[in-house]
């Protein structure tokens, strides 16, 4: 997982669900993606041990002014909010579920 985005941050609207209490794995996804899949297995084990930390996955076919805004160029891209929202980590590709724990400690 690496750096930030320059303060960008994303609300419930964007997402179209609540923030995660501590933290929120933003997960953008296409139609014929396979690591997509292993992705959002791995994204949803992690919310599930982590109190507090929500999986939202987002089709970036259909979001695409999302997209453009926050410069997604692949799937699966993986973001890290932190309580506020505001994007501290980002990730391309099937992420280790170490990696997504560790990207964690810092928005939480």
């Amino acid at each position: 997982m690496r750096g930030q985005d320059d303060g960008k941050r994303l609300d419930a609207a964007e997402l179209g669900t609540q923030l995660g209490e501590r933290a929120t794995l933003v997960q953008f996804s296409s139609a014929f993606c396979a690591p997509c899949r292993a992705t959002r297995r791995i994204l949803g084990e992690v919310a599930g041990m982590v109190p507090g930390v929500t999986h939202v996955e987002i089709d970036a076919e259909a979001h695409l002014g999302l997209v453009r805004r926050l410069d997604i160029l692949r799937t699966p891209t993986v973001l890290v909010l932190d309580a506020d929202g505001r994007i501290v980590r980002r990730a391309t590709g099937r992420p280790r579920k170490a990696d997504v724990i560790a990207a964690l400690g810092e928005a939480v």
